[in-house]
């Protein structure tokens, strides 16, 4: 006797997973209960004990939880760790980088950056308009979210007050791994513009290694003759690296 497919049932949607064979999702598409049950884990527990609770890629399964929302992102997370590193990495990591990445789509991404961005803004909110001196480790925090995973050199300068209270933040200039162009007119026209009294300069060396290069020297010695000239006060200049700091001030470079 021939079997006759009963045409009048529609077929079972299909969930796939790295890890597992393909898994139909009955219940008009609810998520299986043992990825309900572990979703639910991940997230008593970040609850419970914050961030500090978990490893990096748990942290990255629950962004990516909304992104993917019948999937288990376990293998894609660990993925993504793998490769970049470890949590900030990854989501500072530029959108077409991530795309590259079996799994990653436009949704994905959007997520990461919505983290990203959250991350900045509250750094951020942590610094300006604040007494710079009395919020300094608060301003080197910022500054490492904003810029220690960058892939390409970025400088910013940061204006003050009369008061030191931070008034203004600003991408000056986008550069290649190993360089930034930097014009010291310019840097202190627009603290003219923001009626700034003093400057901190600040950018990244994608390798790491925050020691300056001669070329870093020169521009900041520029600079500094620049602002002298009409009265503003350079405070210092950060560099950046992966996991620290070098300040021209305390190394006596300025």
């Amino acid at each position: 006797m021939t079997h006759r497919q009963n045409f009048s049932e529609p077929p079972l949607p299909i969930f796939f997973s790295d890890e597992t064979e393909p898994v139909a999702i009955r219940s008009g598409g609810k998520v299986p209960s043992y990825l309900a049950d572990h979703r639910k884990r991940l997230r008593d527990r970040f609850m419970a004990g914050g961030a500090d609770a978990m490893p990096d890629y748990e942290l990255l399964e629950l962004v990516l939880f909304r992104a993917i929302p019948r999937q288990d992102v376990k293998p894609l997370a660990r993925q993504l760790i793998d490769g970049f590193g470890d949590f900030n990495r990854v989501v500072s990591a530029p959108a077409a980088r991530l795309e590259e990445v079996k799994g990653v789509g436009p949704a994905v991404v959007q997520e990461l950056k919505i983290v990203e961005a959250a991350a900045h803004r509250l750094s951020r909110a942590r610094v300006i308009q604040r007494h710079v001196v009395s919020s300094w480790d608060a301003l080197l925090d910022y500054c490492h979210t904003t810029m220690a995973h960058r892939e390409t050199e970025q400088f910013r300068v940061l204006f003050l007050d009369r008061k030191n209270v931070l008034v203004a933040d600003e991408a000056q200039a986008q550069g290649t791994v190993d360089h930034v162009p930097v014009y010291p007119r310019e840097v202190v026209k627009r603290a003219l513009e923001l009626n700034a009294s003093a400057l901190i300069l600040v950018h990244n060396h994608p390798s790491g290694d925050p020691t300056p290069s001669q070329s870093d020297i020169d521009m900041t010695r520029q600079i500094q003759a620049a602002a002298d000239a009409l009265g503003l006060t350079l405070h210092d200049h950060l560099i950046v690296g992966k996991s620290q700091e070098l300040s021209f001030r305390a190394e006596g470079l300025l």
